[in-house]
């Protein structure tokens, strides 16, 4: 308050001498140099300090959009235990990103390695905050943060896809080995300035494969040797399984609606220019309009295809018109955003069902959804964006075989130590009562 109060004064003292004509002019002058230095300084670095954590929340926000929608979309007696792995594996990745994570993912790569993989560290440190982070324009905490909540955001990708059958101890650690390294090396290969970055000139703005096809591959590998939810495929039928709060699952997608802005948004890592902040309120539109489309061509796809409109379709085909757009939300017009929107959303409305015929179960739609519009929107950047289609396949091909391999190992790792799914008994009562003890309806089982 005292600080305050003398700027106050000097401000009135220097008002008081430029209304004098002798002091006139050398006041203006020393006016305006206060005012360049705090432009060129403080004001810029407030306002791409204030991107991030504004960006960084609305993310983390998204943890609560996953874990509504996937608690909308299992059965009652699986809900608690989805809840439980949401938050769990959100506060999983906060500590493997900062034990490891981030010195992975942000080494300014070792040349002698072409940048393939960062060079670890542990304990990331911010307390050192002053005259270092002026030098960057931005906060380093806050830049962290931003960075951390996009880990956990890969981690929640393949709680969808596994739920209802896998056991929790496994999948927690699975999450922290996939936090800790595996989804920090695929980002020091691009947005640590290492070898697709400075090879191949891949281009993944805010993560359509850096983040979620990354999820979406160990999604697809973890479902593949889990197997199905038992009674989903029998002699050649599929069973459908019923969400249990279909206005849960709406309020979860559109959480992460709200959240993908800051996704998409904060990735422009500036805001203390005009340019910038245009540039920022430009990414708000595409990404909102990239699932505007993915939502109506769902409804109108499902409506053609199967004489009723899906809802669950709508909304995966609004995520998926958000990941399409999430490669690249800067460059593209609005109407070509719509349309990279609508074929994300197309993607989903076609593969969901193809998924069934492999029988490979995905309960909640977040293969088609992450990793296949996650691709989608990574190649259509050589259109829309600064990009080759040569570099933006090897980028999507490096990740497939780096995470397929690495999610492989340890899934099967896992499977042969401790095993993944719960016993038959278990799965069929619910994992609710037996792997945590507490159920999200209890109401409904009294009356069952």
């Amino acid at each position: 308050m005292k600080s305050a109060i003398l700027k106050i004064g000097a401000v009135a003292a220097t008002a008081l001498l430029a209304s004098s004509p002798a002091f006139a002019a050398p006041a203006a002058d020393a006016a305006a140099e206060v005012a360049a230095d705090a432009v060129s300084g403080g004001t810029a670095y407030i306002f791409n300090t204030l991107l991030f954590l504004i960006g960084g929340f609305l993310v983390m926000w998204m943890a609560a959009g996953f874990a509504m929608l996937e608690a909308g979309l299992v059965r009652a007696k699986n809900t608690s235990t989805q809840c439980l792995k949401n938050i769990g594996l959100y506060s999983i990745a906060g500590l493997m990103f900062w034990i490891i994570g981030y010195n992975i993912a942000y080494p300014g790569f070792a040349e002698d390695s072409m940048g393939l993989f960062g060079m670890a560290g542990t304990a990331y440190g911010m307390q050192d905050v002053g005259a270092a982070d002026l030098e960057t324009g931005y906060s380093v905490a806050s830049d962290w943060f931003f960075q951390m909540v996009f880990c956990a955001t890969t981690a929640s990708i393949v709680s969808g896809t596994l739920a209802e059958r896998i056991k929790i101890v496994p999948f927690f650690i699975f999450v922290t080995v996939l936090t800790a390294v595996i989804y920090p090396v695929v980002v020091s290969w691009e947005w640590g300035g290492g070898y697709l970055d400075s090879v191949w000139g891949f281009s993944d703005f805010a993560g359509s494969t850096l983040v979620h096809s990354t999820g979406g591959w160990a999604a697809l590998v973890g479902a593949l040797i889990l197997g199905p939810r038992l009674g989903r495929y029998v002699d050649g039928k599929v069973n459908v399984f019923p969400g249990t709060n279909i206005p849960l699952a709406t309020l979860g997608t559109f959480i992460l609606w709200l959240g993908w802005f800051g996704f998409n948004g904060a990735s422009q890592l500036a805001m203390g220019t005009v340019g910038d902040v245009s540039d920022v309120s430009k990414i708000f539109v595409n990404t909102n309009m990239a699932a505007c489309g993915g939502v109506v061509i769902a409804i109108i796809l499902t409506q053609l295809r199967y004489k009723k409109a899906d809802v669950t379709m709508a909304m995966n085909g609004a995520l998926a018109g958000l990941v399409s757009i999430t490669a690249e939300p800067l460059a593209p017009t609005v109407g070509q955003s719509v349309l990279i929107g609508m074929i994300g959303g197309a993607i989903v409305v076609f593969t969901v069902p193809l998924l069934d015929k492999f029988k490979i179960d995905d309960v909640v739609g977040a293969i088609p959804v992450h990793l296949l519009a996650g691709i989608w929107g990574t190649l259509i950047v050589a259109w829309t964006g600064d990009a080759t289609f040569m570099g933006q396949l090897v980028g999507v091909l490096l990740t497939m075989v780096w995470v397929s391999v690495a999610s492989a190992v340890v899934w099967f790792i896992l499977k042969a130590t401790m095993g993944l799914r719960p016993s038959a008994e278990v799965e069929i009562a619910g994992l609710d009562i037996h792997e945590i003890g507490v159920e999200a309806y209890p109401e409904l089982a009294a009356k069952a």
